[in-house]
């Protein structure tokens, strides 16, 4: 059998796991409030078409409504304005859409400080245990703020949500071999970002190097340090800033 073959017979067997690192999107979904009087996001909502009934006897469907960023979603460069000669969504290239992951669980240390940043030390200390970052893959952060996600304040916590710091997301854009960053919480910087220098800094530093985002990401204790495949999956939107997505993670 050829490569595709031996693949998806193993998925078949289980000795290939898939896991879902999707939240459910829902008019539930926790979204990002910015201060007034910037714009807002939409949350998400179903409009209803037809349900079986006189506007359409055999069918149901609805209309949606929501913000790009909204759920589990992608950043694509054009998002920021670092990045505004770059890539809308429509023009990430396929095949940078299914990815090796690193998992780094900093969970523990999220769960003592909300406001815990990420840095480059932390990053070496992995690459002790598990080798280096791989290349063209994601550092997907596991803080375990997924638990959070069925309470909209909770997930909020007033701004003191973890994050990656000023230093770690300039290394990450401009050092590390990895194509973006993976995280649990409503946006791939810290609560606090906006008080940072520069402000909101994976957003600033990775986007200006046609490196991504994910966010909002669950499920991540599921995963092993390496050895994943994430697939990612946003819409195709052309000139979109990003897509809410369905992230899969096959699993050895």
């Amino acid at each position: 059998m050829g490569l595709l073959s031996d693949l998806t017979a193993a998925i078949s067997a289980g000795t290939v796991k898939v896991v879902d690192l999707t939240a459910p999107l829902s008019a539930q979904t926790p979204i990002l409030a910015l201060p007034e009087p910037l714009g807002q996001t939409w949350p998400f909502a179903l409009t209803e078409i037809s349900r079986y009934d006189e506007r359409g006897p055999a069918w149901y469907w609805n209309n949606i409504s929501t913000g790009e960023h909204t759920g589990t979603h992608f950043d694509a460069p054009i998002h920021w304005v670092t990045g505004r000669e770059g890539a809308d969504v429509s023009q990430v290239p396929p095949r940078r859409l299914l990815a090796p992951a690193a998992v780094l669980d900093v969970s523990a240390e999220a769960g003592k400080n909300p406001d815990f940043l990420l840095e480059v030390e932390h990053i070496r200390a992995w690459e002790s245990d598990h080798g280096p970052l791989p290349a063209g893959g994601w550092l997907l952060l596991r803080t375990g703020w997924d638990a959070r996600s069925g309470d909209a304040g909770a997930f909020a916590n007033e701004g003191h949500t973890p994050g990656v710091s000023v230093e770690c997301a300039r290394w990450l854009a401009e050092e590390a071999p990895v194509q973006g960053v993976g995280v649990e919480t409503v946006g791939t910087d810290a609560g606090l970002a906006h008080s940072f220098d520069p402000p909101f800094p994976c957003h600033s530093f990775l986007l200006g190097r046609d490196k991504y985002g994910l966010t909002q990401l669950q499920n991540l204790a599921q995963l092993p340090a390496v050895g994943a495949v994430v697939i990612a999956s946003p819409l195709p939107i052309v000139h979109g800033s990003g897509s809410p997505c369905r992230v899969l993670a096959l699993v050895e």
